[in-house]
């Protein structure tokens, strides 16, 4: 398993903590494949109860590691970054994640797939697909729309606008905005170990009916954005607006039809 993930279980609750401080917590293809790992897992073992994703108190993700990405883009469904989100997607238990910080691409999307939300108030989300030559992924082309609206779902997934944690929790991506990272966590924690006093598999049944009207379709919309995603990074758009990102620069997409 990656040398960046922290994985701690106590009474119930496993922990998964995505720990790279010095680059954001920014996602490499090892830790999508440890991530992956770490919930299949955990699906099987009896003990857990529920699992907690954080990126600890001051930084969730700042989403993919984009060096690794341009060395090695994802290939198809089978990629460790897909091997994450069928994971997730799939896992029968709950999940609570505890978010402070950036929260950027699929530090944002994955919450989609979560249970329980708990951010910071100035936590700062943002899918900035668009902005790198690239499409939405992860069910976000379908869930965000549902959940807020065509107009409010454009200017994320259109734009790439940034939104705080107390817009997530007043549109419904967040259960609760808290004031500091450690009270995030605490929270989280709260939560998460609640499920330790509740029947496992009527909590399993519970969500597996709530998920279940539109699990084929949106099973479907993440295989046919995966697929769009994997060949939008190599597209002449994306590959400029990379190499912009890495020389800090703006990309020029004035010659792009």
């Amino acid at each position: 398993m990656s040398e960046h993930l922290l994985v701690e279980r106590e009474q119930g609750v496993l922990t998964l903590r995505m720990h790279r401080p010095d680059k954001k917590n920014a996602l490499t293809r090892a830790m999508y494949s440890g991530m992956a790992e770490v919930l299949a897992q955990a699906d099987q073992d009896k003990s857990v109860r529920a699992v907690l994703i954080t990126g600890g108190e001051s930084c969730f993700t700042s989403g993919n590691d984009v060096a690794d990405f341009i060395k090695a883009p994802p290939s198809g469904l089978n990629s460790e970054v897909f091997q994450f989100m069928q994971a997730l997607f799939e896992f029968s238990k709950p999940v609570v994640a505890a978010v402070n910080g950036p929260a950027v691409g699929i530090g944002t999307t994955m919450l989609l797939h979560c249970d329980l939300v708990y951010v910071g108030r100035g936590a700062k989300l943002k899918m900035p697909f668009v902005n790198l030559g690239l499409c939405p992924e992860y069910g976000s082309s379908l869930i965000l729309p549902r959940l807020l609206g065509h107009a409010r779902a454009a200017e994320l997934l259109l734009l790439g606008e940034s939104f705080t944690g107390e817009q997530a929790a007043a549109w419904g991506i967040a259960n609760q905005a808290l004031t500091d990272g450690a009270e995030i966590l605490a929270k989280a924690r709260e939560m998460a170990l609640r499920f330790q006093q509740l029947a496992p598999a009527a909590v399993a049944d519970s969500k597996r009916l709530m998920r279940a009207p539109d699990r084929e379709q949106l099973r479907r919309v993440i295989e046919e954005e995966g697929a769009l995603f994997g060949q939008r990074l190599r597209s002449p758009e994306a590959i400029e607006a990379l190499t912009a990102f890495m020389q800090r620069r703006t990309p020029d997409f004035s010659t792009f039809a």
